[in-house]
């Protein structure tokens, strides 16, 4: 019999079901842990599962920004089932050499990535060994385990049972009829076999009321609705053990050397085991916030919650759930050879090109598309041209040949509530006072959208400022006014100033998503550090009839262009023009 610490042993009582988290609980000042799924290192990662880690980081960065708090983001590798068993063994090698491997594969990406996760967890450490074993004699302690023969359709590659309803019929590579799952086409085979049940059916009403009282505890809505659908159809227990006979690779049932634990339980678990369960959890527990694939929702809206409600612990206070990306319309597949290597990907279009792309084009509520032009189109669009163009422009020594961030003019842009009014009586036009106006809000509008896992709005947002910004520069033309005419002088250097200053806030902005972008941005303009967080964040002091401590300031070096164009490949060059390759 395995030993178990003496914590694990005890019987905790029976308690109430929490109050539901308030919206907003996550905010600046209060501990923050969010989560990445840990992957399955079945094999390398793909831009799936890099989406998944760039959403995560993105909204972990951006809370940082927000002021001081303790934040921690976990991601990391799940290790353990059957579908690692018979994969190691087809490569003729050892589990845990493959997925040694395999994991490295995934932290090296998310490194690489610029993925700032505080902790990276696997399934295969003893920290988490001992969680999951405590886990699950925190379960057996309520009486909520009983043994019982079990059969159904098994999902290998899924890891999972599933019902008559779940499964449907189709030919296999050969012809021949097969049963496949509805929701992922893998092959599911009959099961039968003694396993450790898990009475989910008592926690039906339970989830079903922790839901209705906390509307945005999933998000977005659809997904919220989808679970609740879920919760108005019969909820049977659940088989959380396996034979060991069958599954060696896993963590054994304490007690019982005939059972395996569940890998999706033995997996879940693993969000406790970066709290610090089950010594330390809960300084960090419930403050929890996932970040989920739409294909792994049943398992986190449902099972996960009501695992936690059964050891009398708090549902996590937010899942974030996203969709797919497919490749020119069709599913990644190995088969199909169009799993896109996230890797190729930083090197064809840099790290922060391909952030931008899959958070600027990634909607959660809807899969999205990936081809190559569609990146190139939309990074030289928007970062090469829009906003590294803007900076060209507005930092070259023939308009600023003094390198500094110039002095605004209150005379030349007067302040006033009457557009009208104010344009008589200065330079600047109504669409300056529309695009200051746009810049003023567009902070807390990014936040809204960030705190409402909208983050490609967050970015459709300052695009769109970035637009107006450089509509602005054109229409007044500072390349053709003269330095040595006082008036035309100091409203060039007005100019400047606003423009520098949309800069400013743009770069603040894209810190979450483009960080080595907005960090060469930020440089150039000579903004320090401790000048780069949303808290007190002012756009256009001076207009407000405040001072600007960057007036005068000397720009920071000219590091070249903020962001390369990319090259269209020869490949589809050839294409367009009608010839083959």
């Amino acid at each position: 019999m395995l030993s178990l610490p003496a914590r694990c042993l005890l019987r905790p009582p029976r308690q109430p079901l929490p109050a539901p988290p308030r919206r907003g609980s996550s905010g600046p000042g209060r501990r923050w842990l969010l989560s990445t799924p840990i992957f399955y290192v079945n094999g390398p990662p793909h831009i799936g599962h890099l989406y998944s880690a760039l959403l995560a980081d993105a909204l972990h960065r951006h809370r940082g920004l927000l002021g001081p708090g303790p934040g921690r983001l976990a991601t990391g590798t799940d290790e353990h089932g059957l579908k690692i068993q018979q994969a190691a063994a087809a490569a003729g090698t050892a589990p845990s050499e493959l997925c040694a491997h395999v994991s490295g594969l995934f932290r090296d990406l998310f490194s690489r990535a610029a993925v700032s996760f505080t902790d990276f967890i696997r399934t295969t450490e003893p920290r988490h060994r001992r969680a999951v074993q405590c886990f699950w004699a925190a379960l057996q302690g309520r009486g909520l385990l009983y043994k019982d023969f079990y059969e159904g359709w098994y999902c290998t590659p899924d890891e999972c049972f599933l019902t008559q309803a779940q499964i449907t019929e189709r030919p296999d590579a050969q012809g021949r009829p097969c049963k496949v799952s509805l929701d992922s086409g893998h092959q599911v085979h009959w099961t039968k076999e003694e396993n450790y049940m898990f009475k989910l059916s008592e926690f039906q009403e339970p989830l079903r009321k922790w839901l209705q009282g906390n509307r945005h505890v999933i998000s977005p809505e659809p997904f919220y609705q989808v679970v609740l659908r879920w919760l108005e159809e019969d909820l049977p227990d659940l088989s959380v053990s396996r034979e060991r006979n069958r599954l060696q690779w896993g963590i054994p049932v304490p007690g019982d050397s005939t059972q395996t634990i569940y890998v999706w339980v033995d997996a879940l678990v693993n969000y406790l085991t970066v709290a610090g369960y089950p010594d330390a959890h809960h300084t960090w527990w419930p403050a929890a916030h996932h970040v989920v694939g739409k294909d792994i929702l049943k398992f986190h809206a449902i099972y996960w919650p009501a695992l936690l409600m059964a050891v009398g612990l708090d549902p996590p206070e937010q899942i974030y759930v996203h969709s797919h990306w497919t490749v020119r319309g069709q599913k990644m597949s190995k088969s199909l050879g169009n799993v896109v290597d996230p890797v190729a990907c930083f090197k064809q279009y840099t790290v922060d090109g391909f952030r931008y792309f899959l958070l600027r084009q990634g909607v959660p509520e809807r899969d999205c598309d990936y081809y190559e032009e569609k990146v190139i189109k939309l990074v030289n669009s928007e970062l090469a041209d829009a906003l590294g163009g803007l900076l060209n422009r507005c930092t070259a020594p023939s308009i600023n040949p003094s390198g500094i961030y110039p002095h605004f003019s209150e005379s030349c842009f007067r302040k006033g509530s009457d557009h009208m009014d104010v344009e008589a009586s200065g330079r600047a036009l109504a669409e300056d006072y529309e695009l200051i106006a746009s810049v003023d809000r567009l902070p807390l509008q990014v936040t809204d959208y960030f705190e409402h896992f909208q983050i490609y709005k967050a970015l459709e947002s300052v695009v769109t400022c970035v637009r107006q910004t450089n509509g602005f520069f054109q229409r007044h033309a500072p390349w053709k006014l003269c330095r040595d005419n006082p008036a035309e002088k100091c409203w060039l250097d007005t100019v400047l100033h606003v423009t520098l200053e949309c800069l400013r806030i743009y770069g603040i902005l894209l810190q979450p998503v483009i960080p080595a972008t907005a960090e060469k941005l930020l440089s150039r303009l000579s903004i320090k550090p401790e000048e780069r967080a949303f808290t007190g964040l002012t756009f256009l002091p001076r207009y407000h009839g405040k001072p600007c401590p960057f007036e005068g300031r000397k720009l920071g070096p000219d590091m070249g262009a903020l962001f390369p164009r990319l090259e269209t490949p020869r490949r589809h060059q050839m294409e367009i023009k009608g010839l083959r390759p």
